[in-house]
């Protein structure tokens, strides 16, 4: 499988090990753990993946690898931002982010007077949404993976237990994604 480099990004591998590099920053993914070949050809343009004698499972681990390695040449040129909603029917949630912007402290989900603090994964931050949107957070960072694993970490902070969960819908929802540079 072969695909193209957009400009201003620049790929390099060695040894399956990828590193991407673009106008918001360098990421690195190991893939030592798949046997594929990771080629980076015609002067860094296009990169070529290829998968020899392979079954079924193997060469859908071909695309698997490009999916990666595109969501990371897009993440070091526009970046991923995700926007999440606190959902609350009676008692409100308050969340209190420090001023580093690299965790989060949820407080009265539910009325417990328990505090989860959740800290973000390297190279993601958090912070408050615009004044015009009320009860909104924005992940903001250039892997993927890390912005969508914050994410995920904040929701299931606020999971509802022992309760019905289609009656008891508080909690923080993800609303929104999108990329951090607007076109």
């Amino acid at each position: 499988m072969k695909f193209d480099v957009p400009e201003g990004v620049e790929v390099s591998s060695k040894s399956r090990v990828v590193t991407v590099t673009g106008s918001l920053g360098t990421l690195h993914r190991n893939f030592k753990h798949l046997s594929v070949d990771i080629q980076v050809i015609e002067d860094g343009r296009v990169v070529k993946i290829d998968c020899w004698f392979a079954d079924r499972k193997l060469s859908a681990c071909v695309r698997s690898v490009s999916a990666a390695i595109k969501n990371m040449m897009k993440g070091v040129t526009v970046g991923f931002e995700y926007h999440m909603r606190l959902v609350y029917a009676h008692f409100p949630i308050n969340v209190h982010i420090p001023s580093d912007k690299l965790s989060i402290e949820v407080r009265n989900y539910i009325g417990q007077k328990e505090i989860r603090r959740i800290k973000m994964l390297p190279g993601c931050t958090i912070e408050k949404g615009e004044s015009s949107v009320k009860d909104e957070l924005i992940i903001k960072g250039i892997d993927l993976e890390l912005v969508s694993l914050s994410a995920a970490l904040i929701q299931q902070s606020c999971a509802v237990k022992n309760k019905d969960i289609r009656k008891f819908l508080d909690g923080i929802y993800v609303s929104e994604r999108t990329t951090m540079v607007k076109e």
